[in-house]
Order: structure tokens, then C-alpha cells, then sequence
């Protein structure tokens, strides 16, 4: 009779246990408009401070890991926090409420973009929000910089993957390239790359955590077997299915099999995935112009979630323009959507595969140091996407020289852009000085540039 007692309550619990994960992550998606850095401090204050998910150690070793991977860092490291705390059911509920907010409004923005983007209002909007989005992006480097760079090793590191991301050399050179330096520092010895942890209490709880090592976080060749094929053949099943059916000149095929390769090649963060998407959409494949994607990267810190999302922007456009049969709009939406699924669909492979074993090399100094180097490396390719996109919102043309194997973007001073510049030092002494929110700044610089447009004044 007890246990029939019992029973209810269990299940109860166990209900508003689930409940309590949704609208934690729920908060976490809420809170992720403004770039990566926000979202990584939204989640260290969340699951590391207040609800004790996870130490400090092992979130900064989970984030050094996700930004080594291809994607888009900040999903992953919400898939490898809900993993640890609730098994894959968290991980789950964790990847997919941190871009389910995005999505939707990043389609709603895409709408919006193809009937009215070159309307008066739409015209008014950009014109405030592409100089705020770069005084964000600024707030955004200092803040994550700050979390990560925690040595003049690390500072050196993330200049010298911003020189080498701004000549264009490839970003997953540039990562390669770091994970060797931290090779090298581990067997060196030298310490730089380490990092420190002063507070008693938080090295007693990261030792607690790998004492007591929970069951699913132990490596399991079933388990990995088993996610390998459910996820390869979730992630898959629809450029195969494209390739058969359409061929690959279709531009369901092509947009498939673009972020596909996004998905797997664009290594070293939310940013450097943006850069490399930008690169191939806009110089590659000539789906959108400069401008365009400049637009998409602003709706995509406009809405909650990660900035990787533009690429549902992108798959949008792609479709809406050569729909085929299709109604143009009917076309956009199954293209963003197809374009969301490839992107963020591997992203559960690559942690729900390899974290386990990831977990058991917590206190591998060669995995650290080589994690911590691509962090380094991360933080640099992310200032030089900005770089990218502030030199196109400033000035009016860029030069493009070549010299050998590297190439530069290289500004014509004489095509800078006054009234942009204005707004983006508005908007960056707004984030910088006062702490408003990058939402706040958002809005406001929108309302900014209807009541300028409004006013005769124009870029």
C-alpha cells in the first residue's frame, strides 16, 4: 500500500522536475539576443551560479570542447550542460528551446525582409540597427574575452587567429594550428594555457565531480553505436533524399548540402560559422549580396538564440528566388527550415557521440591545453567577423588585395559613411558606458533610423 502511495508523488516530482528544466531553458533562449558572450553569461549565471548544474571548471572545459567542434558553439554547449544535468532528455530540451525562439522569429523577420525590405519602414529600420548591431558585437568581444583570456598566452593566441582569419587563411587552419601550440605548452609544461581556479569552494565541488561520476556520463560503446546511427540518419536522410530525387543543381540540394557543410567545417564558434556561411552564400554560391547578409547577421543578433540562425535566413532567400513549382514564399519557408535542420541537427551528434569520452579526459593536461588554445583562437576569428562587418557598415566600398595566398579587405577611406559612424558610436558608449541591453539598443536605434529617414536624412 505504500508504494501505491508513493507512486503519484514520485511521478509528480518528477513532473515538476521536468517542468523546472523547460523553463530554466526557456529563460536561458529568452535572454540570448545579443550574440554569443550574452548567451554564455546568461548560462554561467543560470547553471553554474544559481541552479548548481555544473562547476565553473567543468562548464569553461565543456565550452573549450564546443568550440573546437564545427557549429555553433553555444547550442552545443546548451546540448553538453542539458546533457550533463538530465541525460538526453535534457539535451534535447536544452539544444532545441535554445534556437525554437529564433527560428520562428527569424522566419518572421525573413517574410518581413522579401514583401518589405525595401520599403520605406524596412529601409528605416537597417539603417539604425546594422550600426548597433556593431557596437553589440564590440560588447560582445570584450565580454567574452574576458571570460577566456585569462593569460598573455591566451591574449597572444587570439591576435595572432585574428591576423590570420583577417589574411583569410582558413578557419579551420587557423584552429589546427592552435590546437598544436597547446600541444606544444603541454609538453613544454609551461602553464599559460591553464586555467586558474582561486575559489576553495569551486575546486572542492569540480574534485566532487569527478569522484562521483555519474552513469550516463561513463563512455558506453552501445550508447555511442546507437547515437551514431539515430543521429547520422536524422541528420542525413534529407540531402540523400534530395540528391536522389532533385539532383544536385536543384536549390534544395544546394542549400542542403551548404549547410551541411557549415555544419561540419566552420570550426571556432557562432562568429567564425557566420563568417564562413557569408563567404560561401555571398562569394561562392551569389544567393545573396554583401548587403543582404549584412542584414541577415542583423536579424540574427535581433532575435533570441544563437546567430547562427542567419543560415535559416539564408536557405530562405536561396528558395524564395528559385522556388521552382512553388509558391515563392512556400519555397523560402521549407528552404529555411531545411537550412535550420542541416545546421543544427549535427550539433546533437557531436556532443550526445563524444562527450562522454570528452568527460573522462577532464584531467588530460594535452586535451586541456589544446582545448583552451582553440578558445583562444575562437575569440579572435569572432573579432575578425566584426572587423568584416564593420568595415561594411562604416564605409561604402572595400578593396579586396591579394598577395599571394592571403588576401585582405582593405577600406576606401574616402567612402566612410558619417551618419553611420555617428550612430555607431551612439550605440557603443550605450552598451559600453551605460550597460543597456542589447535589446534596448536594438529598439532603440530602429526608432532611431525611422524618425532620420523620416527626417530626409539617408545613408
Amino acid at each position: 500500500m505504500d508504494a501505491l502511495v508513493e507512486k503519484p508523488a514520485v511521478r509528480t516530482r518528477q513532473r515538476g522536475d521536468l517542468a523546472g528544466v523547460v523553463a530554466t531553458w526557456a529563460q536561458v533562449a529568452a535572454a540570448g539576443i545579443g550574440g554569443p558572450a550574452l548567451q554564455l553569461a546568461t548560462m554561467h549565471r543560470l547553471l553554474v551560479q544559481s541552479k548548481r548544474w555544473i562547476s565553473e571548471e567543468r562548464f569553461f572545459h565543456a565550452l573549450s570542447y564546443c568550440i573546437a567542434l564545427p557549429g555553433p558553439d553555444t547550442q552545443q554547449l546548451a546540448i553538453y550542460v542539458g546533457w550533463l544535468a538530465h541525460r538526453t532528455r535534457g539535451a534535447i530540451i536544452a539544444g532545441g528551446l535554445f534556437i525554437l525562439p529564433g527560428a520562428v522569429c527569424m522566419m518572421a523577420l525573413s517574410f518581413g525582409y522579401v514583401t518589405g525590405a525595401d520599403s520605406v519602414l524596412g529601409k528605416a529600420i537597417f539603417l539604425g540597427v546594422r550600426p548597433a548591431i556593431l557596437a553589440v558585437m564590440l560588447e560582445a568581444i570584450i565580454r567574452f574575452g574576458r571570460h577566456v583570456l585569462h593569460s598573455n598566452w591566451m591574449v597572444a593566441l587570439a591576435g595572432a587567429a585574428f591576423v590570420g582569419a583577417f589574411l583569410k587563411i582558413s578557419f579551420p587552419v587557423i584552429v589546427l594550428a592552435a590546437a598544436l601550440v597547446g600541444v606544444a605548452a603541454a609538453i613544454a609544461g609551461l602553464p599559460g594555457l591553464a586555467r586558474p581556479t582561486n575559489d576553495e569552494a569551486e575546486k572542492r565541488r569540480a574534485v566532487a565531480e569527478l569522484t562521483q561520476i555519474a552513469d550516463h556520463t561513463r563512455p558506453s560503446v552501445t550508447r555511442f553505436v546507437t547515437s551514431l546511427a539515430m543521429w547520422l540518419a536524422l541528420w542525413l536522410t534529407p540531402p540523400i533524399a534530395l540528391l536522389a530525387i532533385f539532383g544536385p543543381d536543384n536549390v534544395f540540394t544546394q542549400i542542403a548540402l551548404l549547410t551541411g557543410k557549415v555544419a561540419t567545417m566552420a570550426i571556432g564558434g557562432d562568429y567564425a560559422v557566420v563568417a564562413y556561411a557569408a563567404d560561401q552564400s555571398v562569394h561562392a554560391l551569389h544567393w545573396l549580396t554583401t548587403r543582404e547578409m549584412q542584414e541577415g547577421i542583423a536579424m540574427g543578433e535581433m532575435v533570441p538564440g544563437t546567430i547562427i540562425i542567419v543560415t535559416q535566413f539564408v536557405g530562405f532567400i536561396a528558395a524564395f528566388r528559385d522556388p521552382g513549382s512553388l509558391p515563392p514564399l512556400l519555397a523560402g519557408v521549407f528552404g529555411g527550415v531545411l537550412a535550420s535542420w542541416m545546421t543544427f541537427c549535427p550539433c546533437f551528434l557531436f556532443i550526445l557521440l563524444m562527450a562522454p569520452f570528452i568527460e573522462g579526459l577532464r584531467r588530460n593536461t594535452f586535451l586541456n591545453s589544446t582545448l583552451q588554445a582553440v578558445t583562444a583562437a575562437a575569440v579572435g576569428m569572432i573579432l575578425n567577423l566584426s572587423v568584416w562587418f564593420g568595415l561594411r557598415t562604416v564605409f561604402h566600398h572595400i578593396d579586396h588585395i591579394r598577395y599571394s595566398h592571403f588576401s585582405l579587405d582593405i577600406p576606401a577611406l574616402t567612402s566612410i559613411d558619417p551618419l553611420a559612424l555617428a550612430l555607431f558610436a551612439c550605440a557603443a558608449i550605450a552598451v559600453l558606458r551605460f550597460k543597456t541591453s542589447a535589446a534596448a539598443t536594438l529598439i532603440v536605434s530602429s526608432l532611431v533610423g525611422i524618425v532620420l529617414l523620416l527626417a530626409g536624412i539617408t545613408v
